[in-house]
């Protein structure tokens, strides 16, 4: 395997590369699950039958909270990458393991608001606006979590193997994984949550 020491640990080797090209496509798919999320959300957002409006259930102190938790863990997997090229590898744990946590917390309130949801009637079968909002929240729900368990993965190879391309690598699509998550989820919040109270 050879390694070109002039690039970043994560882009050194030409599978590196690859395996980052190749996520990138990955991620393209990812947008179009996300795309026709939100696009059934927007046809379906005004069907609500009998059943409540965003505005009657939307709850605008959890959401703040969730927001700035991702958005706050997407800043602590920044600086694991910034450590991950400084060499850093303990710090970089550090910052991973943070980030991890915060995922946690994440999940937490969010099911904390489903459980509110079914508490006020809106589950999957009230309506095709609650149906739609339970759909696409839970999507990004289920990213999150199995983003937690991947990243605990990697923080147990970090943890064994230290810091080589391979685990520089994994550390890096990661973090473009959650970078994702993170800004699907600022488009949640900006058109479903904030639109959705008005």
């Amino acid at each position: 395997m050879k390694i070109d020491q002039s690039l970043p640990l994560e882009y050194s080797t030409q599978q590196n590369q690859l395996n980052i090209l190749g996520f990138w496509v990955f991620i393209g798919a990812e947008i179009m699950l996300f795309g026709t999320l939100f696009a059934g959300y927007f046809v379906l957002v005004d069907r609500t039958g009998n059943g409540p409006t965003g505005a009657d259930i939307f709850e605008i102190t959890p959401v703040l909270f969730e927001t700035f938790i991702l958005l706050t863990s997407s800043f602590t997997i920044g600086l694991g990458i910034h450590a991950m090229r400084k060499g850093y590898t303990k710090a970089m744990i550090w910052f991973y393991v943070l980030t991890l946590v915060l995922g946690v917390v994440f999940i937490s309130f969010e099911v904390y608001e489903f459980m509110h949801y079914i508490h006020v009637g809106a589950s999957l079968q009230t309506s095709a606006f609650t149906a739609a909002l339970l759909t696409t929240l839970g999507t990004h729900g289920a990213h999150v979590t199995f983003g937690v368990f991947w990243g605990m993965f990697i923080v147990y190879q970090l943890i064994q193997r230290g810091l080589t391309p391979e685990t520089a690598n994994k550390s890096f699509i990661f973090s473009l994984y959650w970078h994702f998550l993170d800004v699907v989820w600022i488009f949640i919040f900006s058109f479903i949550y904030l639109k959705g109270m008005v």
